[in-house]
């Protein structure tokens, strides 16, 4: 698979330092099982972070530090996610290996919600209340997603499909790593359902009133 939309550079920095929350995380790790180039940036990130680590002066610890730390585990109040960076060894398969364990093996086996007319939604629950939110989008082929942007980051990877927009054409593998900066319309290409991950840290922020108005309803 040739993908030709990847992770920003401070993106993959993050994930390598365990500093992105469960949401983006899991779609970071999607895509990494999809992309080899990504995949080889975050290899190279953690290899670099861990010789820093090798060099940096030693800090003194308090002599309760293991203590406290091992409370606050037990206590619930770090959550840690693991995600298999393999690729997708199963040829049966069309998920990537990360999300099998939240979606299933296969794409036709998503519970889909209608949302809105050649729209439907698949939510994933994620653990702690406050964080990203995280969902499947099922897209009808042609169907032009309203104009928006986001109050926050937000990460969409093309599971199966197409759309484009302003940025280029997203096919399976591709990522659209955005940020409040960005306001697009993607429009799916003829043929096929989109199908895409998406991690957003705020509500999308439609631009025309009737949609915004429906917002609350759709969940998006």
């Amino acid at each position: 698979m040739i993908t030709h939309h990847h992770l920003d550079d401070a993106t993959l920095l993050r994930y390598a330092s365990g500093d992105l929350d469960s949401a983006f995380t899991i779609v970071v790790a999607a895509h990494l099982a999809m992309c080899d180039q990504c995949r080889k940036a975050v290899r190279d990130a953690e290899e670099i972070g861990g010789h820093m680590m090798d060099h940096v002066a030693q800090a003194p610890v308090a002599e309760d530090a293991f203590d406290k730390m091992m409370a606050r585990l037990d206590a619930g109040d770090q959550e840690q996610i693991e995600v298999d960076l393999s690729r997708n060894a199963d040829p049966e398969s069309n998920v990537p290996l990360p999300l099998r364990g939240l979606i299933g093996d296969h794409l036709d086996d998503v519970r889909w919600r209608l949302v809105a007319p050649g729209v439907r939604k698949h939510e994933i629950q994620m653990g702690k209340k406050g964080e990203s939110s995280l969902y499947m989008l099922n897209i009808s082929p042609g169907m032009a997603v309203p104009e928006h942007g986001h109050g926050g980051a937000e990460m969409t990877l093309i599971l199966s499909g197409a759309y484009r927009d302003k940025l280029g054409v997203f096919g399976p593998g591709d990522v659209a790593d955005l940020d409040e900066d960005i306001e697009h319309q993607p429009i799916v290409e003829p043929g096929e359902a989109c199908i895409c991950l998406v991690a957003t840290e705020t509500p999308t922020r439609f631009k025309d009133f009737i949609v915004r108005l429906m917002q609350p309803f759709v969940r998006i």
